[in-house]
């Protein structure tokens, strides 16, 4: 092409092939030019002709026009250079924040884009192909699908790697910006109102300031504007800490995966209670829900041992972790709820927890503390299951073995609106109960299938078993079995005979007498408090064994702790219901009564006058010689006005 004004230029067969107007190859172009006699020249350069643009056809120069109009100097210049690392950030940025639809927008634009080149790779001339492709957009309904379109789209990735296309193709449409204007005030009385643990909804808020409004004279804009601001200022955290509380706000952060397939047997256990939906007959013959106590292995999610009882607390404690280390050995580490009955001083003595963050020298050290060690005892989150892995056992319970056939009738639910047709029809006996847990925790633990990490399809005994081969046990040995037994509270050892009491039970032995008078620690079986007492000095010493020698107190501790309960709940009973009856005092019963106000007055229907009362009557004339007496002037003017106002009211 020659240079020179847009009129003085010439164009080869080559250049003019497949524009509008014209044939698509050179042998076709020169033989029009001869038959419409266009004005030519030869070729500076090569061999053949160049032919004027003023002998095209229009719709040829057209094109011809827009194609070889220059380019304003800014689009030049911003399509010289490659976009910065910084734009093409922002532009990603902008991309991840944006909504599906405009993301599906610029993947169309894409797509488009993606056409086009390939109809110019197939000889399509580049206008040629844009307007086919925008043909085809606007048939299909795509909005803003014209050949300027996809020719602005083609500039805004001009210089840029295709990888970044996608970004840069996003429609620049933010949708609507504008809101209507909320009284400042207004707006905090609805947030102070919709942001309530009642939970009222956003329809009543914005009855209740409507109300206000009108008396102060405030437009409102619509309820839809205060709920989109609501959710647009205020994050869905502080609107749930708001309106649900915080443990709704703990539930929204996503809970911690842990992997426990590293720990091999005994590395680690936690231990928990779990009282049962099933209504059991004890021993004693009360009627309640029991409760058990269970250690769970981390790394193989066996349970190892288990006690069952009426309620959680020390006792129960004590005695499955001493059937746990009788039968598997002393764990590597202990993960204990919170609990009162684990943070007993006789079990975790010596490790601080939220019952006990003082520790006193005098305090004996706990049973678990000294065998697993002070650093190796973890006390988990309060009230947040997801911190021991047991509670997903306990849940498996709950389905298994709450609900199991043989308990049907007894299962009460897992809450007052969660509970059977068939509630309370039938009462467990204690022996049934504790040999059907058994018997199905057994299977428990040997259910295959497992999808923990270490199991892999086996069972928990398994996996137990093959883990517990691997490693080195220390087991306890008789003398440790002892620290098992009940710990009662350091008691006094008689000052004379050197003897010690527990529950209105005397225990002595001779090596008592050289300890007259100091405090001492008592540890027995306590379902058998009648036998032999191990005596322990509060450092943990080993002194004797004590027999008892006056069996006159309870037969047990449970019986012990029954009679204080009983005690307990019948005074408790008693001031209830005095204050059941005696609502209120003598104070407030003078309050209510009302002052006393003088009534008001009663209004007459008829009024009368009354006579004689004005003056003092006078005293009778003395007798005249002539005439004869008549009434007074005074009298004769009360009548005539008594006979006056008769005649009004008439």
């Amino acid at each position: 092409m020659a240079d020179g004004t847009q009129h003085d230029r010439w164009y080869t067969a080559a250049d003019l092939a497949g524009l509008p107007g014209l044939p698509s190859s050179d042998r076709r172009i020169h033989s029009r030019a001869e038959r419409e006699s266009w004005q030519r020249r030869q070729r500076e350069r090569g061999k053949g002709f160049e032919y004027s643009f003023s002998s095209l056809p229009p719709v040829t120069q057209a094109v011809l026009l827009l194609r070889d109009r220059p380019a304003p100097l800014a689009a030049r210049r911003r399509n010289t250079l490659a976009p910065s690392e910084a734009h093409l950030r922002s532009v990603w940025q902008r991309y991840e924040a944006a909504k599906q639809s405009m993301k599906d927008m610029a993947a169309m634009r894409l797509q488009t884009l993606d056409t086009v080149a390939s109809l110019v790779r197939g000889g399509t001339s580049l206008m040629d192909a844009r307007q086919i492709v925008a043909d085809q957009l606007q048939r299909e309904g795509v909005r803003g699908g014209s050949a300027a379109s996809i020719a602005r789209w083609m500039q805004d990735v001009a210089q840029a790697d295709r990888k970044d296309w996608l970004a840069l193709l996003l429609p620049h449409y933010s949708g609507r910006t504008s809101t209507a204007e909320i009284e400042p005030e207004a707006w905090e009385l609805f947030k102070a109102d919709y942001l309530r643990q009642e939970q009222p909804t956003a329809s009543s808020c914005y009855d209740r300031l409507e109300r206000i409004a009108a008396a102060r004279g405030w437009e409102l804009p619509s309820l839809k504007t205060f709920t989109r601001r609501i959710i647009r200022e205020l994050p869905r955290a502080v609107r749930v800490l708001a309106r649900e509380g915080e443990e709704a706000l703990a539930k929204t952060y996503p809970a911690q995966e842990r992997d426990r397939s590293m720990l091999e047997a005994l590395d680690g256990v936690n231990a928990d209670g779990h009282r049962w939906d099933i209504n059991v007959r004890f021993p004693d013959g009360s009627i309640g829900r029991p409760c058990i106590l269970g250690w769970q292995d981390l790394g193989t999610g066996k349970l190892l041992a288990w006690r069952l009882g009426d309620n959680e607390n020390s006792d129960m404690v004590r005695l499955s972790f001493g059937d746990m280390l009788r039968a598997y050995g002393v764990p590597g580490s202990v993960y204990l709820d919170n609990g009162r009955a684990f943070a007993s001083k006789w079990m975790t003595g010596g490790t601080p927890n939220r019952y006990r963050f003082k520790i006193r020298e005098e305090d004996p050290t706990g049973l678990i503390t000294t065998l697993v060690g002070a650093d190796n005892v973890h006390w988990v989150t309060p009230y947040h299951g997801q911190a021991k892995p047991i509670e997903r056992m306990w849940r498996d319970f709950c389905d298994r073995i709450a609900k199991h056939p043989a308990f049907a009738g007894a299962y009460v639910g897992n809450s007052v609106a969660n509970k059977p047709e068939n509630y309370g029809s039938r009462v467990v006996e204690w022996a049934e109960f504790e040999r059907v847990v058994t018997s199905e925790i057994h299977a428990h633990n040997a259910r295959t299938g497992r999808q923990l990490k270490s199991c892999a399809g086996r069972s928990f005994d398994a996996t137990f078993a093959a883990s517990y081969a691997r490693i080195i046990v220390r087991k306890v040995s008789d003398e440790q079995l002892r620290l098992l037994l009940l710990a009662a509270e350091a008691v006094k050892a008689d000052p004379i005979t050197g003897s010690v009491h527990l529950a209105g039970n005397r225990y002595w032995t001779e090596a008592l007498s050289e300890h007259a008078g100091r405090k001492l620690v008592l540890r027995i079986d306590p379902w058998h408090l009648q036998g032999v007492a191990h005596v322990y000095a509060l450092d943990g010493t080993y002194i004797a064994a004590a027999e008892c020698t006056a069996a006159v107190g309870f037969a047990d501790v449970n019986a012990a702790r029954e009679h204080a309960r009983g005690k307990k709940q019948y005074k408790r009973a008693a001031k209830d219901m005095l204050a059941a009856e005696r609502l209120m005092d003598a104070a407030s019963v003078a309050a209510q009564l009302p002052d006393m106000t003088p009534p008001d007055a009663v209004a007459a229907g008829v009024l009368a006058p009354v006579f004689g009362l004005h003056a003092k009557k006078p005293e009778p004339a003395p007798a005249r010689a002539t005439g004869s007496e008549g009434p007074s002037a005074l009298d004769l003017l009360m009548f005539e006005r008594a006979q006056r106002m008769k005649e009004n009211q008439l």
